[in-house]
């Protein structure tokens, strides 16, 4: 099997493109394929393009865990870039259907930026899922109570679930003793994913990821676009958002009903050859 591997600011994802190879991945397949040692290592496989009726191109976006994800930022940039390298878009948007919904995307001239309209990101509970008690609401710094340490997080949703843990300091140590726990607490029936975020100034912010199935993670588009969502709706920043993290920075845009323009890069790595020996 043949894959292209590419990088999102170190988030990196394996295309399969089912037009050269048809194959649909078993779960116990995509754990071993993703893994850093017995496979060819990744946070994920992105498998397209897809026939789609809603959109030009469907893709189906795998965690390193085997379960599916809705929706990806960088893997939506980094799949933008793979079809851009096989010549199946020009500097045209295009659209692309995911499990999370439809989006736009972009490539520059110089296939240095990737432009993707993430959609809106809504705080309802019963939308993200989060369970309440009493009537449904938005999740507004509300507590959570962790085996040794209580937080107050909002609750989002850009077509995948999320929980916005605002701090004044944050670190990779936090995200990795809290994620997990955050990420399969029995607030979230779907899980989630996880990001705790340091507001720099109106128009930066830094955030420390834990995203549900892939665990701790250089830098998430969709986490990105959450954690800017959420700085907004605490009036900490303005519409023009710089998100920091440890693999590099995106840019975000973000209007008054909390849609999302999001531009960054996607670099590619290499192409891949996977012998089937490694998943027997």
């Amino acid at each position: 099997m043949i894959f292209e591997k590419y990088h999102a600011l170190g988030n990196d994802y394996l295309v399969f493109d089912p037009r050269k190879d048809d194959h649909s991945f078993t779960t116990s397949e995509t754990v071993r394929i993703c893994h850093r040692n017995f496979g060819l290592g990744s946070d994920g496989i992105l498998v397209g393009p897809l026939p789609s009726k809603k959109a030009d191109f469907g893709l189906q976006i795998l965690n390193p865990d085997g379960s599916e994800a809705e929706k990806s930022g960088n893997g939506l940039r980094i799949f933008a870039r793979y079809l851009w390298d096989s010549k199946l878009v020009t500097e045209k948007p295009f659209t692309v259907d995911t499990l999370g919904g439809v989006v736009t995307c972009e490539v520059s001239a110089d296939q240095s930026l990737i432009s993707v309209e993430m959609g809106q990101v809504n705080f309802q509970s019963e939308i993200i899922p989060v369970r309440v008690d009493g009537s449904p609401r938005e999740v507004l710094n509300e507590e959570i109570l962790l085996s040794d340490r209580n937080f107050y997080f909002f609750g989002a949703t850009i077509g995948n679930p999320h929980c916005v843990v605002p701090l004044d300091e944050i670190d990779q140590s936090t995200a990795c003793k809290y994620g997990p726990e955050l990420e399969n607490h029995p607030l979230f029936p779907n899980r989630t994913n996880v990001q705790f975020l340091q507001i720099i100034d109106r128009n930066r912010i830094k955030i420390e990821i834990w995203e549900r199935g892939a665990g701790y993670t250089l830098a998430s588009g969709s986490s990105s676009s959450a954690a800017g969502a959420v700085a907004r709706k605490m009036g900490a920043c303005d519409q023009d958002i710089t998100v920091e993290m440890p693999g590099g920075e995106i840019v975000l845009q973000i209007d008054d009903e909390y849609n999302v323009l999001m531009k960054g890069p996607a670099t590619k790595v290499g192409r891949m050859v996977l012998d089937r020996e490694c998943l027997n």
